[in-house]
C-alpha cells in the first residue's frame, strides 16, 4: 500500500468537506439559537428588559405595547417621572437612571462626574437618598451609578473615594431594599477616561462599601470591548453583579451573526450562575425596522 503524505490526507479531507457543503447548507447558529415560535412558547427562563432610550424615537406608551407582545417585562433607565406609564402597561423598571443634580456651574451625577469626587459627595447624597426612595415606593430593584472620569486622578483614591460617598447611601439602600449598581463602561471607545472601566476595579469598590446593596451593572458590550474573556469574568465576579446589559460588537450594533458574541452561550452562563434578574437589551438598532431586531435580540438571548 502506497503511503499517504499528511498534505495529501488534508487535501482529500477538504474535498470531501467542500462536496457535503454543497449538499447540505449549514444554518448560522445564531439563526439556530432562535425558536420558530411564538413569544407564549418560548423557554422564558431570562426576565428580559429594554433601555428606552435605545429606542427613544418611539413613544414610551408604543415602546410598552410593543414590549408586552414579545414578552418583556420591563422598560429601563427611567427617571420617576416615567414610572406611572410603565405602570399602567403592567411592566416594572428594571433598573432607574440616575439623579442629575446642579454643582455650581456643572452637573453632577452623570457618566463623567460623579462619586469619584468627594467634592461631589454632598450633593450626590440627598439625589441619590430621593432617587432611592422613589425607587422603593416604586417597587423596583435597581438605580444605577457611575464613578465619574479620571481627569488625572490615580485609580486608587478614586477607588476610595467612591467606597467614601457610596457607604453613606448605604444605609437608606439597604433599609429599603434597592440595589445600586455601578456601570462598567469601557474608555477605549466610547467613554474616554471614565474610570469603573475594568471588573476588578468594579469588584473592589463593592467589596470596599461592604453591603449587599452595593453592585455592578455588567454591560457586556462595553466589557467585550475593554477585557474579551466574558463568559470566564461574569463566572469569577458573579457575586458582584446585579444586572446586565446587551449589545452587539462592534457598534453597539443588533444582536445577529454579523457581531462577535455569541450570545446565547453568554446568557446560559450568566443563568448557571443562579442569576436571577434582568437582561437589559441595549443596543442600537442599525435597522430601519427597531422594533423587529429588538425581537430578534430577545428571542437570541431566551435560552
Amino acid at each position: 500500500m502506497t503511503p499517504i503524505s499528511r498534505r495529501a490526507a488534508l487535501q482529500q479531507l477538504t474535498l470531501g468537506a467542500v462536496a457535503a457543503g454543497a449538499a447540505v447548507a449549514l444554518p448560522s447558529p445564531l439563526a439556530a439559537a432562535q425558536p420558530a415560535t411564538a413569544p407564549s412558547a418560548r423557554v422564558g427562563r431570562v426576565r428580559q428588559s429594554v433601555c428606552r432610550w435605545c429606542f427613544s424615537k418611539i413613544t414610551l406608551p408604543d415602546l410598552c405595547v410593543a414590549a408586552k407582545k414579545m414578552g418583556l417585562q420591563s422598560i429601563e433607565l427611567l427617571q420617576p417621572s416615567e414610572f406611572a406609564v410603565v405602570k399602567q402597561h403592567d411592566l416594572t423598571c428594571a433598573l432607574v437612571s440616575n439623579p442629575i443634580v446642579d454643582f455650581g456651574a456643572i452637573k453632577v451625577g452623570p457618566i463623567a462626574k460623579s462619586w469619584n469626587r468627594r467634592e461631589y459627595h454632598d450633593t450626590l447624597v440627598p439625589a441619590y437618598e430621593n432617587h432611592i426612595r422613589l425607587t422603593a415606593e416604586a417597587g423596583y430593584p435597581n438605580l444605577i451609578c457611575f464613578s465619574g472620569n479620571r481627569d488625572g486622578m490615580s485609580d486608587e483614591e478614586g477607588l476610595e473615594n467612591c467606597a467614601v460617598g457610596l457607604r453613606r447611601i448605604m444605609p437608606l439602600a439597604e433599609k429599603l431594599g434597592v440595589t445600586i449598581c455601578m456601570e462598567l463602561l469601557n474608555s477605549r471607545v466610547n467613554h474616554k477616561d471614565y474610570m469603573c472601566d475594568r471588573t476588578a476595579w468594579g469588584a473592589e469598590l463593592c467589596r470596599r462599601v461592604k453591603s449587599e446593596r452595593m453592585k455592578l451593572l455588567y454591560d457586556i458590550y462595553h466589557m467585550q470591548i475593554m477585557e474579551g474573556d466574558v463568559i470566564a469574568t461574569i463566572r469569577a465576579n458573579h457575586q458582584y453583579i446585579g444586572h446586565y446589559h446587551t449589545a452587539g460588537v462592534p457598534g453597539r450594533a443588533n444582536i445577529d451573526d454579523t457581531q462577535e458574541l455569541f450570545y446565547p452561550a453568554i446568557i446560559r452562563a450568566i443563568m448557571d450562575t443562579g442569576y436571577r434578574g434582568f437582561l437589559g437589551q441595549e443596543f442600537i438598532p442599525k435597522t430601519p425596522d427597531a422594533l423587529a431586531v429588538l425581537e430578534q435580540g430577545v428571542r437570541i438571548c431566551d435560552v
